[in-house]
């Protein structure tokens, strides 16, 4: 009988992990039910795997499936369906082949699902931290409709363009990240190494030594001695942040906070926009029902802050409002989102509308993410030249009164 490797949450919301044997990993997830236990995540072991508990908890914990990764088995499944392949052997044939382990076990216990006699869908639903929620939902519908390959090629395309998105995202912190890292470094040098080689030379006048000197020698002295704390504090303030945005309140803040920053937050407020409107289209074009389209695009946006607005759109939507006047509502949504939703319920496009507007963000954030990048540079200069300008002015004006003074 094999074994497979399970990850469950029992009756007191607690994860536990451990191995059963069991005929399926239906019947596994069957006697998982049967202990008040809900299974999030069924493998079948290979070899003698299932036995240790640590190789077992780093293999189901630690490893991720890369979004290309994702992108890669939705064109082959899109491919291989439309040429007519069963799905079972198309599946078995990504397990062979797909270049990672970790999704190749998940699809593994995908295709044992489905040849106990459920659905695509069911067994991809048992894998939350590999399949999103949209993967899951489209997959669904595609089944139910008989489009399944139709549904794997607009997932491939929704991926792709979340890659994007995510790598936008990425683009646009990361300059402010350099720049801040670039001064804290330049700070370190001229604190610890170059200031304290001119402190000895310093010592030896008679005569006061001008305010910039004294900063420079007492910014130094601080840093020397109790750089120590300052490190700790830092340490201690980047623990609390964390676990202050762990929390509900803690996260809306932080997520609400973000859309506002000077610049990077324009750019993360319209890629936010993209996103929510590109999934929502994906959603629409593939047949799921507004309310459930509105809550997985809401989610896979990423943002608390713009999740919840979602979140009351659909409720107005549920009440009966039109989706353009639920948008409207929430004051969150900019005046050229609001008039294509309006076109195209009006034109019963909102799929292909969405799909532009999220266009038109995507071009937006882009512009803005290459000003930021003719920006930085020049910042970055003036607070170079300003602090090279105080260390020169305390560095040479005792130099100067020496030589007065000779």
């Amino acid at each position: 009988m094999p074994t497979f490797r399970y990850r469950a949450q029992d009756a007191q919301g607690q994860t536990v992990i451990g191995t059963l044997e069991a005929e399926s990993s239906r019947d596994a997830a069957d006697r998982l039910s049967a202990d008040n236990a809900v299974p999030l995540e069924i493998v079948k072991a290979r070899g003698g795997e299932g036995a240790d508990g640590a190789a077992l908890r780093n293999r189901l914990l630690s490893r991720k499936v890369p979004l290309e990764a994702l992108i890669l088995f939705s064109r082959q499944m899109a491919t291989l369906l439309r040429a007519g392949v069963p799905l079972l052997r198309a599946l078995a044939g990504q397990v062979e082949s797909v270049p990672n382990p970790r999704l190749g076990e998940v699809l593994q216990g995908v295709r044992e699902t489905v040849e106990a006699g459920r659905t695509l869908a069911d067994g991809l639903e048992q894998y939350p931290d590999v399949f999103p929620e949209l993967f899951v939902h489209m997959v669904r519908v595609g089944e139910a409709s008989g489009e399944l390959a139709e549904a794997f090629e607009r997932l491939a395309g929704y991926l792709e363009h979340e890659k994007d998105t995510r790598d936008r995202a990425k683009q646009a912190l990361r300059y402010p990240a350099m720049v801040v890292v670039a001064i804290a470094v330049a700070m370190v040098i001229l604190n610890v190494v170059v200031i304290p080689k001119f402190v000895g030379l310093f010592a030896d006048l008679d005569t006061e030594l001008p305010l910039p000197t004294r900063l420079l020698i007492g910014f130094s002295d601080f840093t020397r001695s109790q750089g120590w704390l300052v490190a700790l504090l830092a340490i201690a303030g980047l623990l609390a942040f964390r676990r202050y945005i762990a929390t509900e309140g803690g996260r809306r803040r932080w997520d609400r906070w973000k859309l506002r920053l000077p610049v990077v937050g324009d750019i993360l407020y319209k890629l936010a926009m993209a996103r929510f409107t590109r999934t929502f289209a994906t959603t629409a074009a593939s047949g799921v029902p507004v309310v459930e389209g509105l809550t997985v695009a809401g989610r896979a946006v990423g943002n608390r802050y713009v999740e919840e607005h979602v979140a009351s759109m659909r409720a107005g939507v549920e009440r009966g409002d039109s989706l353009h006047r639920a948008a409207r509502r929430e004051e969150l949504f900019p005046l050229t989102v609001l008039q294509m939703i309006e076109v195209g319920e009006e034109a019963g496009a909102v799929d292909e509308m969405m799909d532009r507007v999220a266009d038109y963000h995507e071009r937006e954030a882009d512009l803005r993410i290459d000003t930021l990048s003719s920006l930085i540079e020049p910042v970055l200069i003036a607070v170079i030249g300003a602090m090279v300008l105080v260390l020169a002015l305390g560095v040479f004006l005792p130099m100067w009164d020496m030589a007065r003074a000779v």
